[in-house]
């Protein structure tokens, strides 16, 4: 009987031990890191740029709105890290980061999906929660149960881009083009845009005969016989997605001298560099006037106060794609902190991947959702129009979310 009394005795003071210990160990976590890898040096640091300039902006809010409460207000620290010009670089940019903090829960960025394939890989093995903008389609068919993206996949943005940009067509008023031509290089990303565009016989089921498809080797020397085969063909939509700006730079360029820019053709373009503000420093305003650009996320209606205090913060003219993109990412991780008030990582990511809709957070992605499968795809993801009008790249499409209506040429 005294053993019994002894051993209960000695399993209640456990647990209140265990207990104190507990609270103490809660108390004391005053503030949680994430981490941000990005190129910020070499020949994408502008994009990357922009991702530290939104999760910066997203910290900011988050700790002057109180911090993580269920963790008795601890603070965000963002952590970052340089992706470089490789995917090596990347990788080992990601080992570093955890290897020097052992305490972070999570990630985002990455960037190009070459260095999120690589990034993730890492992430993964250390059992850490990586959210991404990337959408290659390969970065979520590997089975992993620590990434989530956030973007529609690629294969997904070609095939659902030329019904978006049909519907903004005819919303605009505009005369819903019958032919189409395209021009692109041989390289790996505008052959996969234009196959999933074209798959299953798709701009044949909108009513598009291909005019004109334009496969070139870059770098362009000289764009002089790709407009002349352009205005030979004489198509009521060109689809213009070189993977590299100095290219889309001499063809413009081209066609503004023949009077094919301005808003005389719909052009329609792919990436959101082409919708970066550093196009201006490139190319006048007149000869990107009228374009389209197809994006996985931009600034968009009911964002007014987040896309002016950016602007104030960083002396930005708009707010870009990987800005929102990594500002949403950190209420994203804020709101699993909430939801678990814990700082363990398996519990974080399986909660990153139920929280369902949490309407703070979802209106920071294109189609208003916070969900994901079992792969770590985004449910309900959706592509957005931005069109360039007086000078900046407004979006048009969807509607519901559109801060601008869609100007259709009406002829050429």
């Amino acid at each position: 009987m005294k053993t019994r009394k002894f051993l209960k005795n000695a399993v209640a003071v456990c647990a209140v031990s265990l207990g104190s210990l507990w609270g103490i160990a809660t108390a004391q976590v005053s503030e949680v890191k994430i981490g941000l890898i990005a190129p910020l040096s070499g020949p994408y640091a502008r994009q990357g740029d922009f991702m530290l300039k939104g999760a910066e902006l997203a910290v900011q809010h988050i700790n002057e709105f109180g911090g993580i409460k269920s963790l008795n207000g601890a603070k965000i620290k963002l952590i970052s890290a340089d992706a470089g010009e490789s995917t090596e670089k990347a990788k080992n940019a990601a080992q570093r980061l955890i290897a020097d903090n052992p305490d972070m829960v999570g990630m985002t960025g990455a960037w190009l999906s070459s260095y999120t394939l690589a990034v993730s890989e890492v992430t993964e093995r250390a059992g850490i929660p990586l959210v991404t903008v990337s959408f290659a389609d390969s970065v979520t068919e590997r089975g992993f149960q620590y990434l989530f993206q956030t973007s529609v996949p690629a294969s997904v943005m070609a095939r659902e881009a030329m019904p978006a940009i049909m519907s903004v067509a005819k919303a605009s008023g505009g005369a819903v083009p019958k032919t189409v031509a395209a021009v692109m290089d041989n390289t790996a990303s505008p052959l996969g845009f234009m196959k999933g565009m074209r798959g299953d016989s798709a701009l044949e089921k909108l009513g598009l005969e291909m005019k004109l498809e334009e496969i070139y080797t870059p770098p362009l020397a000289d764009a002089t016989s790709i407009v002349q085969k352009i205005r030979s063909a004489r198509p009521q939509l060109l689809l213009l997605v070189p993977s590299n700006l100095p290219d889309n730079k001499l063809i413009l360029e081209r066609m503004t001298e023949v009077g094919l820019t301005g808003g005389k053709l719909p052009i329609v373009m792919n990436g959101a560099h082409m919708g970066s503000p550093d196009l201006l420093k490139v190319l006048k305003k007149e000869q990107i006037e009228g374009a389209f650009v197809v994006v996985a996320n931009w600034q968009a209606k009911g964002q007014e106060k987040l896309v002016s205090d950016f602007m104030k913060k960083t002396g930005e003219p708009w707010m870009p794609q990987d800005a929102v993109s990594t500002y949403g990412d950190m209420w994203f991780f804020k709101e699993a902190l909430e939801e678990t008030g814990s700082v363990d990582k398996a519990t974080l990511a399986k909660a990153m991947r139920n929280l369902k809709n949490i309407g703070d957070v979802s209106r920071y992605y294109a189609g208003n959702t916070l969900q994901f499968d079992a792969s770590g795809k985004r449910l309900g993801a959706k592509v957005m129009i931005l069109q360039w009008q007086d000078g900046q790249p407004k979006l048009v499409y969807p509607a519901d979310v559109a801060v601008a209506k869609a100007r259709w040429p009406k002829q050429w």
